[in-house]
């Protein structure tokens, strides 16, 4: 069978990966056996696992109870050695390796750990080994809020950018997103294809499911981030038969995303991630306007406010007063510059502060639209 992807992301929820308190290791092994026969027939493939602190908890013998974050990461540091443990046995029945990469915010949010990153990602792929990716629970503690990157499925949707993914795959135990939730409403229909994640789209997303942390809002968010980086997107259910091999094949199945974007420059999907975002502009809708049509610079006459602290040189991100993201780029002028030049023209902006770094508040060349 002809294949249409070459490199996926497959990400694997904790309720599909769980049943009850425990992994549950026959669902586990049928999305590996799927894993292992696209790695045979030359896809390569990159798992992002959940199912971490449920696994230590079955290792444990707790109770969902108690759920503060220093609990939640003695469980995740148990449980990751068991979740491994699983993968590393099942994948090498088929004679595969897997290497395990614990990521945090922090390794990928400087432009030098996201390249050591994506390098080592590329190396592995190109000796055939499968990646399994999981955020680092065990260290990302809540004092250091800030190096957490919060939901697996954004964790899957930086690594589909990180490594020029084709196909992000999202499984999890629904069939896809639904115009409601199907357990209340049984007139919810299935969409099947989302070519614009609008309000409509988004008034569809409810909260999470069951055990785990993300729900369709995250998956949405995660959508709308690989897609602006070049990778078609599809949620779906694990549980459908051999849904990996289909979705490779180009089969439709579940919610299909496509890419909004060509695939993105390296630079570029770093600054989209957001993972090193300072501050915000915010900017009237004129400038939007340009900037989405016309593909233009972000010029000083079209900032209406700054927000956070940032310095020149530092992704900030560009937002609308009604707080709809644009893109994100690499600011000009610190904040407190483009606080004194907003409105102005161009020409005026040296008069004002004395000196100019360009014409341009974001250059088109360090901006990047979603």
């Amino acid at each position: 069978m002809k294949r249409r992807y070459r490199r996926i992301i497959a990400k694997f929820g904790t309720n599909l990966l769980t049943a009850g308190e425990r992994l549950d290791e026959a669902q586990v092994k049928a999305l590996v056996d799927q894993v292992a026969r696209l790695h045979a027939e030359g896809v390569e493939a990159i798992v992002v696992t959940s199912g971490a602190v449920a696994a230590g908890r079955s290792r444990l013998g707790v109770t969902r109870s108690r759920r503060d974050i220093p609990f939640r990461q003695v469980l995740a540091a148990v449980g990751q050695s068991q979740l491994m443990q699983a993968y590393d046995r099942l994948f090498a029945a088929h004679g595969v390796v897997v290497a395990q990469a614990l990521l945090t915010r922090r390794d990928l949010s400087d432009r030098l750990g996201y390249l050591n990153a994506r390098n080592t990602l590329l190396a592995l792929l190109q000796y055939g080994v499968v990646p399994i990716v999981n955020e680092n629970d065990a260290v990302a503690v809540e004092e250091l809020a800030e190096s957490r990157i919060g939901e697996n499925d954004t964790l899957a949707a930086l690594t589909a950018n990180l490594v020029d993914a084709d196909l992000l795959a999202l499984l999890m135990t629904r069939e896809g997103l639904y115009t409601a939730d199907p357990q209340q409403d049984p007139a919810a229909t299935l969409v099947r294809r989302v070519d614009r994640i609008d309000a409509t789209v988004e008034a569809y997303a409810g909260g999470g499911e069951g055990h785990g942390t993300g729900g369709m809002v995250t998956k949405l968010q995660a959508a709308r981030l690989a897609t602006a980086g070049g990778a078609d997107v599809v949620v779906a259910s694990g549980r459908e038969p051999e849904i990996l091999l289909r979705l490779v094949a180009g089969e439709q199945i579940g919610t299909f995303f496509p890419a909004t974007a060509d695939r993105l420059e390296s630079r570029k999907r770093w600054i989209l991630s957001g993972l090193a975002i300072r501050g915000s502009i915010v900017i009237d809708d004129g400038a939007a306007r340009a900037l989405r049509e016309r593909k233009t610079s972000l010029l000083p006459a079209g900032v209406k406010d700054v927000c956070g602290s940032f310095d020149r040189g530092e992704p900030v991100e560009i937002t609308t007063p009604s707080e709809e993201r644009v893109g994100c780029g690499i600011s000009n002028y610190s904040s407190a510059e483009m606080l004194a030049i907003r409105g102005a023209k161009s020409s005026r902006i040296a008069d004002i502060l004395g000196y100019d770094y360009g014409a341009e508040a974001v250059h088109r060349d360090n901006l990047v639209l979603v």
